[in-house]
């Protein structure tokens, strides 16, 4: 009997201890948003907002935290990516919506030049064409990636962007809802986006990315085309490399004309160049012994709108599969990398002290990296295999 009595007193102290700790924390995040205030006032943000906005918003969201930490494009592969975001479902639904909204994408595309089929991917792979376009609260999402994590860099501005949207009246708090990032709509813009992009296509007044196709399709045609796409060209090609391929000519610092390329004996895997009069870039998602892309800047507007490769890579095969083409013909490599985590982060670190920028310092090794690889391999006169290897390690210790 007392060693129960002893046990639920225990227990009866621990969770005292646990309530006290959860209402700091959420004491100590309800303080960290009324800093936010002298921010928002100079933005010209009214109080009444600011409090209309955060009203509820007492703890930080866990799963905003949890998410921000594990984005499938980049902690996948690129193939990996690719199975979940260019599925049979997603084509299909992609290429019924080209005869359904026929009318609103040749008007589109009139307008803003931007290939209809891009915009049907972006819709695709944001939202699933507006079936998912987020139910967490945009100012909760903000406020705990401001508050705790990776992202506050990130977070603050687009608090005061999103305070602004809410003040201009055109969304109710209730429907100010998104992804875990704070981007919300049919193509999933954030909230600073939303303010330097977003059209109003219908004339109502309100540049409704939550409710109108029209008006989310148009904005994100008008991102495209402000970040540089052209109707001159695609976003690139799966090409094949020739055997005595030079290696050194791999990656974005290495543009050609598409006339340069193909007097090099590249060709694309699924018919043919066409009338491209630019010049593009290739890159190795996957390294070496992966499929190959030819990209041009098209390719570099879809990264504006998420600065991903494989992201990218995916927008751009969505759309040619709702356009009718075919899969990637390349077989994907198994990414058997036999360096440990510890070992790949001080690789990408190691890169880029010596000036061969990777992208990043998270360990997963995509495009950049393997450019940089290939950049430092030539700068040691090394073979350029591109393979991240420990001697390529012992390679870049050397010297400090």
């Amino acid at each position: 009997m007392k060693a129960s009595m002893i046990k639920l007193a225990a227990a009866a102290a621990l969770l005292t201890v646990s309530c006290v700790s959860a209402s700091a924390a959420d004491a100590e995040f309800r303080a960290f948003i009324g800093k936010l205030w002298p921010q928002a006032a100079a933005a010209k943000v009214k109080r009444e907002t600011f409090e209309r906005a955060f009203a509820g918003v007492n703890e930080p969201d866990s799963a905003v935290l949890k998410m921000a930490d594990n984005q499938p494009e980049f902690t996948s592969t690129t193939s990996q990516y690719l199975l979940k975001a260019v599925t049979p479902a997603r084509i299909e639904t992609g290429r019924a919506m080209l005869g359904a909204k026929v009318s609103l994408l040749s008007a589109l595309e009139n307008k803003f030049q931007v290939d209809r089929h891009i915009l049907l991917a972006i819709w695709g792979m944001e939202s699933n064409f507006g079936q998912d376009k987020g139910s967490m609260g945009v100012m909760r999402s903000l406020a705990t990636l401001a508050y705790r994590g990776l992202r506050k860099n990130y977070a603050r501005p687009q608090i005061i962007a999103a305070l602004k949207i809410l003040q201009s009246g055109v969304v109710p708090p209730r429907r100010f809802v998104g992804s875990w990032a704070g981007a919300m709509g049919h193509t999933q813009f954030i909230p600073t986006s939303y303010l330097s992009f977003a059209v109003d296509w219908t004339g109502d007044g309100i540049r409704d990315i939550w409710g109108s196709e029209a008006d989310a399709l148009a904005s994100t045609a008008n991102y495209l085309a402000k970040s540089g796409w052209s109707s001159s060209r695609p976003w690139g090609w799966e090409v094949a490399l020739p055997a005595n391929f030079d290696r050194s000519l791999i990656g974005r610092a290495h543009p050609r004309s598409i006339a340069e390329w193909k007097k090099m004996g590249l060709r694309p895997r699924n018919g043919d160049f066409g009338r491209a009069e630019t010049k593009a870039f290739i890159i190795l998602p996957q390294g070496i012994d992966g499929p190959a892309f030819l990209v041009t800047q098209n390719f570099n507007a879809i990264m504006a709108y998420n600065e991903s490769h494989s992201y990218a890579i995916a927008v751009g095969h969505l759309a040619d599969r709702i356009r009718g083409q075919g899969p990637i013909v390349a077989q994907w490599p198994d990414q058997n990398i036999e360096l440990s985590f510890a070992e790949r982060v001080e690789m990408q670190k190691r890169l880029i002290r010596r000036g061969f920028p990777t992208g990043g310092t998270d360990g997963r090794f995509g495009a950049r990296t393997y450019e940089a690889i290939l950049a430092f391999q030539k700068s040691r006169r090394l073979n350029l295999d591109g393979v991240p290897t420990r001697a390529l390690l012992v390679e870049l210790r050397k010297g400090g």
